[in-house]
């Protein structure tokens, strides 16, 4: 063989060898693509799973905690107005008209302060419709039925400028998170002042609660204060790709920084 054909022996070797090379590296990048392409699908999947059976989870536990409060308020509040209204109208005097319209006026007042709270009773019940209609106005009543107990100062502020289409099942979490971190606060911070801000920033929403409770020691976090469902609200927060800042010391009070992306 002449170096010539030697030559071009080799540069076909070469070729063939690039080229193989070439074409194996493709076959590769196609398997790997494809392949992560399956696990992204998959782990698309799996979320959305995880997000479905959270979502039905808050849905039951705002029905809960619903009935919760309408117990306690027929209790407490409806069943006492209506206690007085009773004794009210029996202990009136057909003999004195002027004292007998004195006290049917008063029973009338107390009823129709009755029926007022029963139709925020009949709100409450609509706690999801009250969510769809934005989650402002869901922070209201809930701000409004932990204020009736007379334990807590409550100072609410929304700000910014809410987005044009809200997000129903995001809001729901996010309303059931506020509902977690109220709950811990009433529980366990003897707290007596609560400030509440809700933010409507560039694409995603900042939720701020601060009280002047005792405080506690966030670096103990996971293992003094696993009782107070501070965990519970990181998961759920990160459940919908938001994450969740606690600043407390003890004698402090406590900032709970709650970031949501909302686009």
């Amino acid at each position: 063989m002449s170096k010539e054909q030697e030559e071009i022996f080799a540069d076909v070797i070469t070729a063939s060898v690039i080229f193989l090379t070439v074409a194996l590296s493709l076959i590769l990048l196609v398997i790997v693509y494809n392949r992560r392409k399956k696990n992204h699908i998959e782990e698309k999947a799996q979320m959305k799973l995880i997000f479905d059976a959270e979502l039905i989870k808050t849905q039951l536990e705002i029905q809960e905690q619903t009935m919760q409060t309408i117990g306690a308020d027929l209790h407490d509040n409806i069943g006492q107005l209506l206690s007085l209204t009773s004794l009210t109208l029996n202990s009136v005097q057909l003999n004195d008209p002027s004292r007998a319209r004195q006290k049917i006026d008063a029973a009338i007042d107390l009823t129709g302060k009755s029926i007022k709270e029963m139709r925020l009773l009949g709100k409450l019940l609509q706690g999801e419709q009250l969510v769809e209609m934005g989650l402002e106005n869901a922070i209201k009543y809930e701000i409004n039925w932990v204020e009736k107990a007379g334990r807590h100062e409550i100072k609410y502020v929304a700000e910014g400028e809410a987005p044009a289409q809200n997000n129903p099942d995001k809001d729901l979490i996010i309303f059931r998170i506020l509902q977690e971190v109220l709950n811990n606060i009433i529980k366990h911070a003897n707290a007596s002042q609560m400030d509440i801000t809700l933010d409507y920033l560039a694409g995603s929403i900042q939720l701020k609660v601060v009280d002047n409770g005792t405080g506690f020691n966030v670096d103990q976090l996971t293992a003094d204060q696993k009782g107070m469902g501070l965990q519970n609200i990181q998961k759920r927060a990160g459940i919908i790709g938001g994450e969740v800042s606690i600043r407390s010391q003890p004698g402090e009070g406590t900032c709970i920084d709650i970031f949501i992306p909302y686009p």
